[in-house]
């Protein structure tokens, strides 16, 4: 009888199917969390640009908010002034066309009023919800994921 070297088929096959079992299982779970993470870096920007806008209004009453949040931002070296008031950091001023940490940024302001928004670049993917503030600076969230744009000041504020 000969001995045997290295494994049958069948030993193979067997580790094979264990091993994809665990990812089957570890994958969905990895999937929500990253996008846990994605949902929490979005609301701690919508806390960011809050605070943003009103050390911008502060620092240029006569402008009000700021229009946009390349306003709040600035390239560097920054020197601060109303069209890029160094307040952000440019990655969110400015973020590429795929989002920051799978979320979309906008924020639009004027003399008296600001809104900023973060939406999922793809809901169910990046994100499952979408953050909105106004300038009583509560950062409000959609559980569907819609653009807030126009009625954030509707939806329920989010829990400390």
């Amino acid at each position: 009888m000969r001995k045997q070297k290295g494994f049958s088929l069948i030993e193979l096959l067997i580790v094979v199917a264990i091993i994809l079992i665990i990812a089957a299982i570890a994958i969905p779970n990895l999937l929500r969390a990253r996008m846990a993470a994605n949902e929490s870096a979005a609301a701690s920007s919508i806390r960011t640009i809050n605070t943003a806008m009103v050390s911008y209004i502060t620092a240029y009453p006569t402008v009000g908010y700021a229009a946009t949040l390349a306003a709040l931002g600035g390239a560097s070296p920054c020197t601060a002034k109303s069209t890029s008031a160094c307040l952000i950091d440019n990655n969110l001023a400015v973020p590429p066309a795929s989002g920051k940490s799978g979320y979309s940024y906008n924020a639009t302001g004027g003399a008296a009023t600001y809104e900023a928004n973060a939406v999922p670049v793809t809901v169910n993917s990046t994100g499952t919800k979408s953050f909105c503030s106004v300038e009583d600076a509560v950062v409000r969230v959609d559980s569907t994921g819609a653009d807030t744009t126009g009625g954030c000041s509707k939806l329920p504020g989010l829990a400390n």
